[in-house]
C-alpha cells in the first residue's frame, strides 16, 4: 500500500497515530460545509440530537452550543476519533450535555422516537447498509424529527472527476441529488430535500420522520 492509499484509508476509519491527526483535521476541514449544511434546518435549544460518525467532535460541539437545554450524542467507530472528540467536547461532558460513544449506525442503542434532529456530515458515504441504516435512524428519530445529511462527495458535481477516484479507492455510496432523494423516500422520510452548493461541490439532503394525526 503506497502513501496515498494509506492517506485516505483514514477518512473511512482513522486509526493509529495517523488517525489522530486526522480526525484533528476533520475538525477543519468540515467546518465550513458543515455551516452550510445546518444553514438549511432549524435547530432549537432543548433539542436531543444525535451525530452519527462524529470524528473530531467539532460538529458535536457546534450543535452543543446551540441546543443549551438540550443533549448532544455523538457516536463512531473508530476509538481514534472519540479520542478526540471527547477531548474537543470536554466541558461539555462534564456539563453533561453531550455524550461521546462507540456506537455502530447499522445497530442504534437508542429508544424509539427519542431525538428531534439527526445529522451525518462525511459520514454516510461509509455506512454498512444505506437503506436500513436509514431506517434505523428513523427509528429514533421524534415525529416531525429531522435527518441531515452533508457531504462532498456527490454525483454530477463540479469535482465528479475528483470524487469518482475518491469513491473506487474508498468503496462509497454515491449519488446524483435526485438519487440521494430517492433513498430518502425509500427510507420512509417525508418533505424532503436536497440541495447542492455547485461551486464548493456540497450536497445537503434532509428529510423529515411523519407526525401521525
Amino acid at each position: 500500500m503506497n502513501i496515498f492509499d494509506s492517506f485516505i484509508k483514514q477518512l473511512r476509519k482513522p486509526s493509529g497515530i495517523l488517525g489522530l491527526i486526522m480526525a484533528k483535521g476533520m475538525n477543519i476541514s468540515h467546518d465550513n460545509s458543515t455551516n452550510w449544511g445546518l444553514s438549511h434546518i432549524q435547530i432549537n435549544r432543548d433539542y436531543f440530537i444525535l451525530d452519527i460518525g462524529c470524528g473530531g467532535g467539532r460538529t458535536v460541539k457546534k450543535l452543543a452550543k446551540i441546543a443549551i437545554n438540550g443533549k448532544v450524542y455523538g457516536i463512531d467507530y473508530s476509538e481514534k476519533s472519540l479520542i478526540v472528540s471527547r477531548k474537543t467536547n470536554k466541558k461539555f461532558i462534564k456539563e453533561g450535555r453531550v455524550e461521546i460513544q462507540k456506537v455502530n449506525v447499522s445497530s442504534l442503542p437508542y429508544p424509539d422516537n427519542h431525538f428531534d434532529l439527526v445529522t451525518a456530515v462525511e459520514s454516510y458515504y461509509y455506512w454498512p447498509d444505506l437503506g436500513h441504516d436509514m431506517k434505523e435512524i428513523l427509528q429514533v428519530l421524534k415525529p416531525g424529527g429531522i435527518l441531515i445529511i452533508i457531504g462532498s462527495q456527490y454525483k454530477n458535481s463540479k469535482f465528479d472527476a475528483r470524487n469518482h477516484k475518491w469513491v473506487k479507492k474508498l468503496d462509497m455510496h454515491y449519488h446524483s441529488l435526485e438519487e440521494l432523494h430517492d433513498v430518502f423516500s425509500k427510507s420512509g422520510y417525508k418533505d424532503i430535500k436536497v440541495v447542492e452548493n455547485y461551486n464548493k461541490g456540497w450536497i445537503c439532503g434532509y428529510g423529515k420522520k411523519q407526525i401521525n394525526i
